[in-house]
């Protein structure tokens, strides 16, 4: 039987870090409150009076002011979401670094909920990996293409060619709308809402960015155009943020397509940073609504089997969804169409390399029949070619 989620049994883990330059002078419940997002204040109240959360290894109080080189420690039982259970194919190893085709759905690097579900834990734990250092890093539900250096010389040296833009990236999506036809571009600065959403939006005290985009097809029936998009900088979600800025979100993006959080445009034009402020508040609201519902569902499950066995029917009956050790509710397993959003790293190169992935279903026929129609115009043979690895 073909199993479609990658799933790991909850597990202890103890997360530490140095005390981050924007945590500093705040107290210790707020940021945990504003920097975490899997459980709620109450939670982390009880964590830190029962000396779950420790700074420099003591027990402090929840106004604890944090401090510079203050090391930030939380125990905690971890339940780690599923994933999609497709292989993280390594298709190419050259000079010091390895090309993968990451799979939609399964996070980079271990950060907040995810540890063991993420791209470098599989590739050290499955392909015998030790060393790896990613030089870019794509969204959990974005897939494709990721060069992840060998050593940290290595690293050191695409990290330098990507500060000073010498690599060139291509990335395919699928956005809602009829996308202008020819070349765009998109210069709007990005700055970050909320580092707990890890939301971003068009500001004008955002950061320097541009990404140029390029429509290769637009399907009327269902009124969704694929289009090519170059980022020039590589700001966090900087292609989507574009992109909605524009009008044209990706068609499944769960945080950037949303008329029920962003209004009837979208987010279109940009927001203001009260209506942001606003905006921030909602997702929010949404997230913690989220986890009582969580409650609410394992509370009737529980209630359910203790009718059950006083009826003693002798039937069996779903178990409570409560960790008999965290008390943490459990989370029904995504949907497929959650697992995916259209946005794939499609094509990196340089001056003396280019590496390649395959194209996904939902870009393959859109692309090539563009880069026929290109060949044509241009006199050649019409070739539509494989997908290959270049």
């Amino acid at each position: 039987m073909l199993v479609d989620l990658r799933k790991i049994k909850p597990y202890f883990f103890k997360y530490q870090t140095y005390a981050k330059g924007r945590w500093l002078g705040r107290k210790l419940i707020d940021v945990f409150n504003t920097e975490f997002r899997d459980r709620d204040n109450t939670f982390y109240e009880r964590a830190i009076k029962d000396g779950r959360v420790k700074i420099n290894g003591e027990t402090v109080d929840k106004d604890y002011i944090i401090k510079n080189s203050d090391i930030v420690a939380h125990d905690i039982h971890r339940h780690e979401p599923p994933v999609a259970n497709l292989p993280v194919k390594v298709v190419r190893i050259v000079d010091g670094v390895i090309i993968v085709d990451k799979p939609s759905s399964i996070p980079v690097h271990p950060s907040g909920r995810y540890r063991h579900n993420t791209v470098l834990h599989i590739l050290s734990t499955e392909q015998g990996y030790k060393e790896l250092y990613p030089v870019n890093r794509l969204d959990r539900l974005t897939s494709g293409l990721m060069i992840i250096a060998l050593s940290v010389k290595k690293a050191r040296e695409f990290e330098k060619m990507m500060q000073k833009c010498e690599i060139k990236k291509e990335y395919v999506c699928k956005v809602k709308g009829e996308f202008p036809s020819g070349v765009t571009e998109c210069h709007q600065p990005i700055h970050v809402a909320s580092f707990k959403l890890t939301l971003n939006t068009v500001q004008p005290d955002g950061k320097a960015c541009s990404t140029i985009f390029e429509r290769l097809r637009y399907d009327p029936e269902s009124n969704t155009s694929i289009v090519l998009a170059r980022p020039v900088t590589g700001r966090t979600h900087q292609i989507r943020v574009h992109l909605q800025w524009l009008g044209h979100p990706i068609t499944n993006d769960p945080l950037y397509h949303n008329t029920e959080i962003w209004g009837a445009r979208n987010g279109q034009g940009g927001i203001t940073l009260e209506a942001e402020e606003e905006l921030v508040k909602k997702l929010l609201a949404q997230t913690e609504a989220e986890d009582e519902l969580d409650h609410a569902l394992a509370t009737s499950s529980l209630n359910s089997a203790g009718a059950a066995d006083a009826g003693n029917t002798g039937s069996e009956h779903q178990k409570a969804e409560f960790c008999s050790i965290c008390q943490l509710p459990s989370r029904a397993d995504p949907e497929p169409e959650k697992r995916i959003m259209y946005l794939h790293a499609w094509k990196y190169q340089a001056k003396d390399w280019a590496f390649e992935t395959e194209l996904p279903d939902w870009a393959r026929d859109a692309v090539f029949s563009c880069t026929a129609a290109s060949a044509a115009d241009q006199g050649a043979d019409t070739i539509v070619p494989e997908p290959s690895i270049s």
